[in-house]
């Protein structure tokens, strides 16, 4: 996640340029971008790019989420105030991206300044930021951190444990209690089959949008040469580990919490 706030409307699109051709030069790869406003009663307004990615839609995607996050209700302190971001921020959750990155560039983007909001993948910060410094940008970053898997996997031990919990409490529980005791678990099953329900599906969502960054990739690489061929190409490869590493994560997830659950019926 590359954020770049700057303080008008034409120094944003200078930055979106700016970005656009670092793209093109192979410096960095752009899988989704905007350009917004803060305004003077703290929402946001998505202006109109002029740029042409092969991935330009930013709805449901971090880039959309940030977007939304930075044009909510709280302002300054949004990231520390939610907590946690899972389940709340979404996107931004699934992407690693942490509440005191939201501060920050929630700090910054004070009402009448512009900001650049991109998705990309970028080897070296230099040269976004000599572009963006000689416009007087204040430039953010929150790398791609692969953090879901293991997100998930302490929330599914959290209600594994509150499970357990009741359950020794209503093996000595009599009447009334037991009801509720029992009404508790439910609850908490249910919950539990949510989240592998969640772990499952994110599995797929993370294969195809990394396919959809890859065919975009490719289609560069195919008319590159040389260095900006090899760095699209290593790019390619790297967002394919990821991917994998990814879903075998939450595949474990779900295949180990499957495996206890056969346990519990043999019993």
């Amino acid at each position: 996640m590359l954020v770049v706030v700057v303080d008008n409307e034409a120094k944003a699109y200078e930055a979106s340029r700016a970005l656009q051709e670092l793209d093109f030069e192979g410096d960095i790869s752009i899988y989704a971008e905007a350009v917004i406003q803060k305004n003077g009663d703290g929402t946001i307004t998505t202006k109109a790019s002029d740029t042409d990615f092969p991935i330009r839609t930013m709805t449901g995607t971090a880039v959309g989420a940030m977007v939304g996050v930075l044009g909510g209700p709280l302002g300054v302190g949004i990231g520390t105030m939610a907590g946690t971001l899972a389940g709340v921020f979404g996107d931004l959750y699934q992407a690693g991206v942490g509440a005191e990155f939201i501060d920050d560039v929630a700090a910054t983007l004070k009402p009448g300044k512009f900001a650049v909001i991109a998705d990309v993948s970028e080897e070296w910060v230099t040269p976004v930021d000599v572009r963006m410094e000689a416009l007087g940008g204040t430039v953010f970053r929150s790398p791609k951190k692969s953090v879901e898997a293991e997100q998930r996997a302490r929330e599914v031990a959290r209600l594994r444990a509150e499970i357990h919990q009741t359950k020794a409490e209503l093996a000595q529980a009599q009447g009334d209690r037991k009801a509720k005791l029992q009404a508790r678990i439910d609850k908490l099953n249910a919950q539990l089959e949510a989240q592998l329900d969640q772990a499952k599906q994110r599995s797929q969502q993370i294969k195809s949008e990394t396919e959809a960054e890859v065919q975009a990739l490719q289609k560069k690489a195919e008319k590159a040469q040389g260095d900006v061929k090899a760095t699209l190409d290593a790019r390619v490869k790297q967002l394919r580990g990821q991917c994998k590493e990814a879903e075998k994560n939450l595949k474990h997830l779900v295949a180990g919490q499957m495996r206890e659950a056969a346990a519990r019926l043999e019993k």
